[in-house]
């Protein structure tokens, strides 16, 4: 696939923030972990956090492998993308079953944080599928989408929860 060797730098950064954001989750998770544990929903919410990271980490990881067949790579990220956006699911679902007085818009804007991180991804991999690499550009409004979704988790996790 001719086309990824110009992405390489792209891919490269944001596999390394991925990282790095994980890194800081587990921080941020581990300082206030019984303040997280006390709160329905916000061990999911920790969960969704590190899997909006993570799920950029590995299909970033998986684009860079040199001389990769765009089926392949399609195959990887909708893989990728799938498992996470299950994760995610279940952890809606199961703070759907407890939010107990919680306002439906947390969970609300929960789900569409993980749809819009997770759609591009999918639409990236059906156009590799067909072997269109126009499909690499939906890599980005997935990887805007989880930072913003893996940082507004995390937010909670570090700043609302003292409040």
């Amino acid at each position: 696939m001719p086309t990824l060797v110009e992405w390489q730098t792209l891919l490269s950064v944001q596999a390394g923030a991925s990282a790095t954001l994980t890194g800081l989750v587990f921080v941020a998770a581990s300082i206030n972990l019984s303040r997280i544990l006390r709160v329905p929903g916000l061990p999911g919410r920790a969960a969704e956090s590190l899997v909006q990271f993570l799920q950029v980490f590995f299909i970033c990881t998986a684009a860079l492998v040199p001389r990769q067949p765009a089926v392949a790579l399609a195959g990887e990220v909708f893989a990728t993308a799938l498992l996470f956006w299950a994760v995610q699911c279940l952890a809606q679902i199961r703070y759907a079953k407890t939010r107990a007085g919680h306002p439906l818009t947390w969970l609300v804007s929960r789900i569409v944080q993980t749809h819009l991180a997770s759609i591009p991804f999918f639409v990236a991999a059906v156009y590799l599928l067909l072997g269109n690499t126009a499909g690499l550009y939906w890599l980005v409004p997935g990887f805007v989408f989880s930072f913003l979704s893996g940082v507004a988790n995390a937010w909670v996790l570090l700043i609302e929860i003292l409040r």
